[in-house]
């Protein structure tokens, strides 16, 4: 008769071995954290042999002398990359200085550049028109000159219609102004009333000038008995050599009587 293999077989049968052998050694080996790990390179790197180092659940710890070594390295790691930060900020500003002074310079050269043109462009504009009135004011005294030369020639030329005139345009010879003018045509204004052909029949002083006697006015012309120009010549040098001015002859023509100069 065959036995019973009913509803109480699982409830009397022994467990199985393998899942139990599993769960204990799970139990029984050590969690590797990521602290121990560390440890573990931490170990490795001052020379102790990371498997010795390792026990079963034991918390692995490192020595005074690599925690030393640890500080002194990270410290001067710290001292490096400080060391190098400020050198570099030193660098930097050594750069910053050495550009503000270039573009000062830069700043420099362009500004003295642009007022060195700025002063050629001055002076090359003053010299153009220094130049330019130069040329002008030439001009004009060449065209004053022109107007004066054409007046004197018809002023000389109709001198015996209008000797005035003629005398007038001839002070410039002596550098006499209109100034003189007006005592000149006084002065030969009374000695002859400006006839070229007056004669004193008592002295016998001819011509505009009065000259004595009339042969001294052939210094300047044969013609002097009828050309009034060359009177004219003669009575103003005359004037010149002996009272130095028209005004001046006329002062003392003023103080003789009968008047005569």
């Amino acid at each position: 008769m065959s036995r019973y293999r009913g509803r109480h077989r699982g409830r009397h049968a022994r467990p199985a071995e393998a899942p139990l052998a599993q769960a204990v050694g799970v139990a029984r080996r050590p969690a590797v954290t990521a602290g121990m790990a560390l440890t573990l390179v931490a170990t490795g790197a001052v020379g102790v042999n990371a498997t010795d180092a390792v026990a079963e659940s034991e918390p692995l710890s490192l020595s005074r002398a690599a925690l030393l070594q640890a500080s002194d390295s990270a410290e001067q790691s710290a001292a490096d990359s400080a060391r190098i930060s400020n050198d570099r900020s030193g660098a930097n500003a050594q750069r910053a200085v050495l550009d503000a002074k270039a573009q000062a310079a830069a700043k420099a050269k362009a500004e003295a550049e642009a007022a060195a043109a700025k002063a050629k462009a001055e002076a090359e504009a003053a010299a153009a028109k220094a130049k330019a009135e130069a040329i002008a004011k030439a001009r004009k005294a060449a065209a004053e000159k022109v107007a004066r030369d054409k007046a004197r020639e018809s002023a000389i030329n109709n001198a015996k219609e209008d000797p005035r005139s003629a005398a007038r345009a001839m002070l410039s010879d002596y550098g006499w102004g209109d100034g003189q003018w007006s005592c000149l045509s006084q002065l030969w204004e009374g000695e002859s009333a400006w006839r070229y052909t007056a004669e004193n029949p008592s002295s016998g002083a001819y011509g505009i000038p009065q000259s004595l006697p009339a042969s001294k006015m052939a210094k300047f012309g044969d013609d002097y008995r009828t050309n009034p120009i060359t009177q004219i010549k003669w009575g103003l040098w005359y004037i010149d050599k002996s009272y130095g001015s028209p005004c001046n002859a006329l002062d003392f023509w003023n103080n003789r009587f009968p008047h005569w100069y």
